[in-house]
């Protein structure tokens, strides 16, 4: 198998000596070269084009997100953003990941060198992720993971054999990763003020959450919030689990709320679309509908498959319309995807939840 060829695009002489130290020792990938700004970048890349580009988004000469947008229009590549964790550096980000990056790498302002070797994982899983992306949809869009140990959902909420009683009102619960900022921004944009509450899980960083949540509010007709611990899911809002936390979904009277709380990554990830799915399942059975979107790995297939136990309706996203076609692939296999749909009818089925037909 060929190598992934990784370009490394960052104005810190540091940064680029400890990335590239952390990918030339994981197999199957090679740093080819490396540049201290876009502008370099672009005459490396005209003699030897990468797979992957591991890029900061602040930079002199020319800033990531101009390289971005002329990337995307001359030849769409992979990009994976490595950003500091700051509320700045967040909604840079973000603008990042609209202009067509595939995924983020954070870093922090101090003590790089000791973040960056204990993170090497986080960067190698995404420049993975990344060369497997399909650019097709990146391009046409409008527009990270803990190794030790690999724990599943039972660490955070026990299963249970038990399904909520059938009530009037439904929830809609979604999980995605790589390539899932733009395919939610997609799906949420397409509804209307009247729609199910619906529960998000990305997978994202800490501070990230809150802006993504921000921008999605911004550009959609319903709510969207980062949630925090209480709050209620209702018609007309979506509430994004923050980063570095798992969010549970949780039944008092008749009426849904969100749990916030900490622990260990689960299915390698925190938030884990595994723990949202298998708390939908335990708190309101057959009155949720349970979608898994694009991304790596395989988080959230058996929350998925639970909810399918429990009486839930349950969709992925068709292999076409992904970005990585992962997570949706694996909960397919393991019989949890009642039908696949490409992203463009997700919004629809959304609205097609019993109690809410427009």
């Amino acid at each position: 198998m060929t190598d992934i060829k990784v370009l490394i695009v960052d104005d810190s002489a540091v940064v680029r000596q400890v990335l590239s130290a952390a990918l030339n020792q994981a197999s199957g990938i090679q740093v080819i070269d490396v540049a201290v700004d876009p502008v370099y970048a672009m005459e490396k890349m005209s003699r030897q084009w990468p797979d992957v580009i591991v890029l900061d988004v602040e930079m002199p000469r020319m800033d990531g997100i101009t390289f971005l947008k002329k990337l995307m229009a001359q030849k769409p590549t992979p990009v994976v953003i490595c950003s500091t964790l700051t509320e700045k550096g967040a909604k840079t980000t973000l603008q990042a990941l609209a202009a067509g990056a595939v995924s983020i790498v954070t870093k922090p302002q101090s003590n790089l060198r000791q973040f960056l070797t204990e993170s090497a994982d986080d960067l190698i899983q995404a420049v993975r992720a990344a060369a497997k992306a399909n650019m097709r949809r990146v391009a046409g869009a409008r527009v990270p993971v803990d190794v030790p140990p690999r724990l599943n959902a039972d660490s955070i909420l026990p299963p249970s054999l038990v399904a909520m009683a059938r009530t009037t009102e439904s929830i809609v619960a979604i999980g995605t990763s790589t390539g899932g900022t733009q395919a939610l921004e997609q799906v949420l944009q397409g509804l209307p003020r009247v729609c199910p509450g619906i529960v998000v899980v990305q997978h994202m960083p800490e501070k990230f959450t809150a802006a993504f949540a921000e921008r999605l509010n911004h550009v959609c007709e319903i709510e969207v919030r980062e949630a925090v611990q209480g709050d209620r899911i209702i018609p007309g809002r979506a509430l994004i689990a923050p980063g570095g936390s798992h969010m549970l979904v949780k039944r008092s009277g008749a009426q849904y709320q969100v749990d916030i709380v900490q622990g260990p990554a689960v299915s390698r990830h925190r938030p884990s679309v595994d723990v949202l799915f298998r708390s939908v399942a335990r708190s309101a059975g057959s009155n949720a509908l349970g979608i898994i979107m694009t991304g790596m790995g395989d988080d959230g297939a058996r929350g998925l498959k639970e909810m399918r136990d429990a009486g839930a309706r349950t969709l992925g996203q068709d292999e076409d319309s992904c970005v990585v076609y992962g997570m949706p692939r694996e909960a397919f296999k393991l019989g949890a995807v009642e039908r696949e749909l490409p992203l463009e009818q997700i919004a629809s089925a959304i609205l097609g939840v019993r109690g809410h037909q427009p």
